[in-house]
């Protein structure tokens, strides 16, 4: 189940969307590392043990993720895992494959890296533009000659070499930085609800899960 929609927190949307880049990157060497050697040794049966480990290791992290992102963006994700059939190793690994929710927690994981990178782009190009936008009347004198040239030293289209002529930019700084908070948030609220999308049970799960302990109930009451 999720979380009522609201928007995140922006402290948290910040640590998160700049979080993404990097584990995607972690996420997307592990996925082609492993899943090239266990395919292409699967068949002397050293691939199988890779692939499994691949499948344990996606699940396991999959868990680390709904913990990230209801900690950062205060949304909660139901664990969405089907119960594993009771029996020998070989039936759980099983119910392990063919549940979906291990396929869409790899999609997950192999989306992480491009998602994150369009993320981080964003986020540190509207930030960086805000910021020197606003800090302009202070530190143009620090610039080479004290002046300030747009859009570059080259280019000079607009020269600011004063307090005065900065402020009307520092302005412009102030609604870029409105304009990122909201972006910020947005990136945050959209990745928060890609990652329930794929993270979450489906209501199909939902249905097939209620029946499993409906189930399992009446097992218990009739063996009681």
């Amino acid at each position: 189940m999720v979380s009522e929609r609201r928007d995140p927190p922006f402290g948290g949307s910040v640590v998160f969307l700049l979080m993404n880049l990097p584990l995607g990157v972690v996420a997307f060497a592990f996925l082609t590392v492993f899943l090239s050697a266990g395919a292409g040794t699967a068949v002397v049966w050293v691939g199988v043990g890779l692939l499994a480990a691949v499948v344990l290791a996606v699940r396991g992290a999959a868990r680390l993720e709904r913990a990230r992102v209801y900690a950062l963006l205060d949304r909660y994700i139901d664990l969405p895992y089907l119960p594993l059939p009771a029996g020998k190793q070989v039936e759980r690994w099983k119910g392990r494959v063919k549940d979906p929710s291990t396929w869409r927690d790899l999609t997950y994981f192999a989306l992480l890296f491009p998602v994150g990178l369009v993320e981080f782009v964003l986020v540190t190009t509207f930030w960086a533009t805000s910021l020197a936008l606003v800090g302009l009347p202070v530190y143009f004198r620090w610039l080479p000659g004290g002046e300030y040239h747009f859009p570059a030293w080259e280019v000079p289209w607009l020269t600011v070499d004063s307090t005065v002529e900065a402020l009307p930019w520092a302005a412009l700084g102030v609604l870029f930085v409105a304009l990122s908070v909201a972006l910020t948030r947005a990136l945050a609220g959209t990745h928060a609800r890609l990652a329930s999308a794929l993270l979450g049970p489906t209501v199909a799960q939902r249905h097939r899960m209620e029946r499993w302990w409906e189930d399992a109930e009446e097992k218990n009451l009739v063996a009681g």
